[in-house]
Formats: C-alpha cells, sequence, structure tokens
C-alpha cells in the first residue's frame, strides 16, 4: 500500500519549526536546521514544514530549491566547497578544481565538490570551505593528500 505524503509527519521538522515559534518569516533558519541536523531535506520534511508554518509546499519547495546549501537527497559525507570566483581564479583555483576533479574521477560519493562564489576570503585564495573549515591558499596536492588523510577520498573517513 503506498504511504501518502500527507500522512507522513516528518518529527525533525516538526521540532525544527517549533524552535522558530512556528514563524514563516522563519522558513531559512527551519531549513538550515533539518539541513544540519539529518543533511537533507526530504519531502516528508517540506510537507511538515509547510503544514507547521501554513505555507505552501511550493513556497518550501520553491525556497529549498533556489538554494544551493540545501540538498533533496542524502548525500556525501564530506563538502567541498570551492570558490570559483574572479579573485580565486586569478589565483589558481581552476587548476585545483581541474586536478581535484581528475582525482576523484567523477565515481567519489564520499566527497561532493560544490562551486560557490565568493567566500570572503579572497586574499588566500584560491580559498574552498571542507566541511565548514576555511582553507587558503589551495594547492592542489596537498588538498588531496589532506582528503585522503581524512579518508574523503578513499571513502574510510569515520
Amino acid at each position: 500500500m503506498p504511504i501518502l505524503i500527507d500522512t507522513i509527519d516528518d518529527a525533525t521538522a516538526r521540532a525544527a519549526c517549533a524552535r522558530q515559534a512556528h514563524r514563516p518569516d522563519a522558513l531559512i533558519e527551519v531549513l538550515h536546521d533539518i539541513q544540519r541536523t539529518t543533511g537533507f531535506v526530504s519531502d516528508a520534511a517540506i510537507a511538515t514544514i509547510a503544514d507547521a508554518l501554513n505555507l505552501s509546499r511550493a513556497e518550501v519547495l520553491g525556497v529549498v530549491s533556489f538554494y544551493h546549501d540545501f540538498d533533496r537527497q542524502p548525500g556525501a559525507r564530506h563538502t567541498l566547497k570551492l570558490c570559483r570566483a574572479e579573485a580565486c581564479q586569478a589565483a589558481g583555483g581552476e587548476a585545483v578544481a581541474r586536478r581535484l576533479e581528475a582525482a576523484l574521477g567523477g565515481t567519489n560519493n564520499a566527497i561532493a565538490i560544490r562551486s560557490v562564489y565568493c567566500l570572503g576570503n579572497c586574499a588566500l585564495g584560491p580559498a574552498a570551505l571542507l566541511d565548514e573549515r576555511p582553507i587558503g591558499r589551495l594547492d592542489p596536492d596537498a588538498l588531496i593528500a589532506e582528503l585522503t588523510a581524512s579518508g574523503a577520498l578513499s571513502g574510510t573517513a569515520e
């Protein structure tokens, strides 16, 4: 028997909404809370948020799909946000990105690489965030060594 989305209540989403006093203007904060807690924003969470904040599902989904910080399904254990803005490009950021993509070979599910446009660390470009930890003056080989040591590239971390 199929489960209808209307019958699902996501306890994590309900709690996140309660922490924001069910305020519709706190939608972004609610979504960040859920992303931080579960790693993604599920269909059940969207339905629950819409109900709890008195918004339409389309409004909630619109916000989720607009911002790159929200994932719709479980993803990689690690996230590397590479700055692709002009200052980092001028400092060799594209070479870092190419080298890293080559090292990953397109088959690594342990790390997600995301392009962002300015991390506010232009003086130390090329810059990145690895699991929200800033890294400056990226060197492709040093970054690959760090990712391998952490288990991000081999899939053996934690």
